[in-house]
């Protein structure tokens, strides 16, 4: 069968029983667990935190006025875009090198299952939970954030537009490129630590633009650059998808993912 027609075969319900035996797996990994779950709780109890004593009676001198404020808190909401970036590598790597070194790959791959729906089921395994978790994480951090400025801002400053298109756009975006990456990583490797070393280096990129914002190359809170950099990380995706499908084949992995 030709890939294309591999493509119009993917069968979703297959795919999703690789993804729920994916997410029953990933709920006895506790490091895994833990990159999901408590790493964006950490984070967003900490911003508002932050914003609280550097805006009100936590500072000692001059507290931060009500402008840099406005100009603080899209910097911090950038934060979510690198968690996109780091967390699905714990996931990703565990769900095609782990399985790999555990010799429950193989299993699969002799099932009737495609290709295509093994590697879509262990995407969507990868994606929805580290995004469920960086979404619940920014609700947080919007409503604490909102909670301790009112008073100094006189308004709600989230939810806005560039906070819609950074959540609801830009991590997803960046969530899918991490995931991909790592499919790309684990045909390479056989250890989960290297996996995850190499593929957290996907998130440079994107500290790369935030240093960018911070030397005023490009305006974090303008809603064309954001949308130039969400453009962007789509079209990685798309090649990222077209790279990790040649890679993940059945033949290659049972005989060269070695």
């Amino acid at each position: 069968m030709s890939e294309a027609g591999e493509v119009r075969a993917v069968r979703f319900s297959q795919a999703w029983i690789v993804a729920t035996k994916d997410f029953a797996v990933f709920r006895t990994r506790r490091y895994i667990v833990y990159s999901i779950a408590v790493v964006p709780l950490i984070v967003s109890l900490s911003l508002p935190l932050i914003t609280w004593y550097a805006s009100d009676v936590g500072r000692r001198g001059a507290p931060i006025s009500a402008t840099g404020i406005t100009a603080l808190l899209p910097t911090f909401a950038f934060f979510y875009l690198f968690l996109a970036g780091v967390i699905p590598v714990s996931v990703a790597s565990y769900t095609l090198v782990g399985e790999k070194v555990e010799k429950s790959l193989e299993p699969l791959l002799a099932t009737p299952t495609t290709d295509g729906e093994i590697l879509f089921g262990k995407g969507v395994a990868a994606f929805l939970l580290p995004l469920a978790s960086i979404l619940g994480g920014a609700v947080i951090f919007m409503g604490l954030t909102d909670a301790v400025t009112f008073d100094k801002l006189g308004y709600y400053f989230f939810p806005n537009t560039n906070a819609a298109i950074l959540f609801f756009l830009m991590v997803p975006l960046a969530v899918v490129m991490s995931t991909e990456w790592n499919v790309l990583v684990s045909s390479k490797v056989n250890d989960v630590r290297i996996a995850q070393q190499i593929g957290i280096l996907l998130a440079l990129p994107l500290v790369g633009i935030y240093v960018a914002g911070q030397a005023n190359l490009v305006s974090l809170s303008d809603t064309d650059a954001l949308l130039t950099i969400a453009g962007a990380l789509l079209l990685i995706d798309l090649v990222f998808f077209y790279v990790a499908r040649a890679a993940f084949r059945r033949e290659a992995i049972l005989t060269q993912w070695k």
